[in-house]
């Protein structure tokens, strides 16, 4: 299954400092059900065990951390049911950026990890 949702999610840095918790209580759901949405327009079943490879598009050839804002993808894939759990026990995650100035984005990859084999 793959996702293309044509944003980035922002920054976790944005958000450091408890003044900002509310805003960033909005912009996680604000994602999750983004994803959700983009996922219930295909077809799959539930993977108990799954490989996941984000791959974020930059606008810029600018330093990006990896691990900023993958809690947003993951609650969207779990709230519709691509994934079972977003623990170790369930996924397997990989990271990835890429850079595209005319079409920044990000792309979602899950795979079952008997696909793997």
């Amino acid at each position: 299954m793959k996702i293309i949702i044509n944003a980035i999610p922002p920054s976790l840095n944005k958000f450091a400092g408890r003044k900002n918790y509310w805003e960033y209580r909005k912009v996680k759901e604000q994602w999750k059900e983004l994803v959700y949405y983009t996922c219930k327009q295909q077809k799959y079943e539930t993977m108990n065990n799954a490989i996941v490879t984000v791959t974020y598009y930059f606008p810029t050839r600018a330093r990006h951390d990896p691990d900023n804002n993958i809690k947003f993808l993951m609650d969207g894939l779990v709230a519709a049911g691509v994934i079972l759990d977003d623990s170790f026990d369930c996924i397997e995650l990989r990271l990835r950026g890429g850079y595209d100035k005319v079409n920044p984005r990000t792309e979602i990859e899950v795979e079952s990890e008997k696909q793997r084999s």
